[in-house]
Parts: C-alpha cells; structure tokens; sequence
C-alpha cells in the first residue's frame, strides 16, 4: 500500500520551503543564466553557492518528515555506502555518456564546438578576471576534464546527496508500492518541476521558461532511470549522490565550455540529446536489473 501520508508531507515540506528560497534568490534579482565555471553578465559569484544550498531542502525535509511527522526512522532511506564497485563504474559511465551526447549534439549541428575557449575567455574577462596567463587549450582542456572526473563526484557529491536522501532515500522507496515503470515517470516528473522557479528565471533553459520545465521534466525521468537502478541494485542513497555529483561535474564542466552555445532544448545534456542518451542508457540498465536475482549486499 501507497504511504500517501508520508508522501504529501514530503512533496509540501520540500517544495514549500524550495519555492520560498528560491522565489526570494529571484526577487532579489540575481540573474540565474549562468552556466558552468564561469558565470553570464551580471551574475553574482557566490549564486551557484546559493543554488547549491537549495540541494539540501529534499534532505532537509526528509528528516522533518521522517523525525516529527510519519516518526518511521530512517531505514528506508538506505543511508549506507554500499560495494565500492558502482562507485568506480559510474565514475566512468556519466563522462562516457556526456561524451556520446555532445558528440551527437555536434553531428547534429546543434552547436560547435568551441576549440579555441574564447566564450569562455570573454566571460571570464568580463568578470575581471585576466586571462592572459591561462594555459593553452590543450592543457587547460585535458586539466578541466581531468578535474571534473576526479574532483567532480565528491564536490558536487556534497550537494548532489542533499537532494537524493529526499529523492532516491525516501520518496522512490514510497512510490515503487506503484511499481517501477510508474514509480520512475512520476518520480522523474516531481524532480523536474522541483526545478521550476530557476528555470523560469533562466537557469538552464534561459529564454524558455514553460518548454524548459517540460524538457526538464524529460531529462529528469531519463536520467533518473539510472541512477533509479544504480540505487535499487545496490540499496545505497549515498551512491545516488555520487552519481548526482558526478553528472553535475560532466554538466558545468569541460562540455558547457566546449559547446557554449549548444540549443538547451535539443542538443546538450539538458536538451533530447541528452534525454535520448540516458533513456537509452536507463532502459538497458532497468531491462539487466530483471534478469538478475536482486540487489546486491
């Protein structure tokens, strides 16, 4: 049976809070289109901070729930490392996977890739910042993406775990009661629009406010797949941060750079490029996990 109680708590108490904090980040009139390591116009430095603290209101509102609301504990989130193995593995499968989206993006003729970095120059020289003593691409690049495959996952790791003990811990566990296919769309669907106030202010998505949602929406359920299954198999909400930490790590890093100009609806990680790669990848991962005995201790 469906814990519709523990669930409506949840869904209130995360994107109430959410929507109050970012709708005051919005109000205050940060500009939220920015991308990647470097920021757009009038950006404040310290906003992919704010936005990062944001991540922890699932978990927040996890524990609220769990401690004074449903009073259920918290062995249903799953808080455990787990085998190292899935670590490593999906070290390497979200790089790879960026790797064949911005490859078919570029196919595409979505966007070009920019080799000599001068988007990125220009916008770190508008920020003040001097460029003259930067590397050449062909060591800045290779140190970026270097940088993103071993800082990336326990950076970003940090905040991705902040929202996948809400997201991963608790609230997919509740949902399965639906089943998987049912459980995965909707949860999908509720991790996009918890996006919704930054994406109508630009972030993401700048210029697309409603398609942007709805192609979020999309590329949270794709993704979501993945690391769904990579959570289930190996029963472990902390794994789901890493994976999150290192998808954010690919997502602003060396590939934002490369492609800055890449259509955020059709090609890139937030586009159906991207949608298409991880659905792929999520279906092929969900079909293997009904072939084998269970999850994994």
């Amino acid at each position: 049976m469906i814990d519709r109680k523990g669930i409506l708590w949840f869904l209130l108490v995360t994107f109430g809070i959410t929507f109050v904090y970012e709708g005051a980040l919005i109000l205050s009139g940060l500009n939220m289109n920015f991308a990647g390591p470097f920021a757009k116009e009038s950006t404040a430095p310290y906003l992919p901070l704010l936005i990062g603290m944001a991540m922890w209101i699932p978990a927040m509102s996890t524990v609220i729930v769990v401690k004074f609301i449903t009073k259920e504990g918290f062995a249903i989130t799953n808080l455990r490392i787990g085998p190292i193995r899935p670590y490593v593995v999906s070290a390497l499968t979200v790089p790879a996977c960026f790797a064949v989206i911005y490859g078919l993006t570029w196919l595409a003729g979505l966007a070009q890739p920019d080799w000599r970095f001068e988007h990125f120059r220009s916008s770190m020289e508008g920020m003040g910042i001097d460029t003259s003593a930067m590397p050449p691409v062909f060591i800045l690049a290779p140190m970026i993406f270097v940088s993103s495959l071993i800082v990336g996952p326990f950076v970003n790791g940090i905040f991705g775990f902040g929202e996948e003990l809400g997201w991963r811990g608790y609230l997919m566990p509740k949902l399965l009661a639906l089943g998987r296919p049912k459980a995965y769309v909707i949860l999908g669907v509720i991790w996009g629009l918890w996006h919704a106030p930054l994406i109508v202010a630009g972030f993401n998505y700048p210029g697309y406010p409603l398609l942007g949602i709805i192609v979020m929406c999309g590329m949270t359920t794709a993704f979501g797949i993945y690391i769904n299954e990579m959570t289930l198999r190996n029963r472990s909400s902390i794994l789901a941060g890493w994976i999150h930490g290192a998808f954010n790590g690919q997502a602003y890093g060396i590939w934002r750079i490369l492609f800055p100009d890449a259509n955020p609806l059709l090609g890139g990680f937030t586009g159906l490029a991207g949608i298409a790669v991880w659905g792929v990848v999520g279906c092929w991962m969900a079909r293997r996990h009904t072939r084998t005995s269970g999850p994994r201790t």
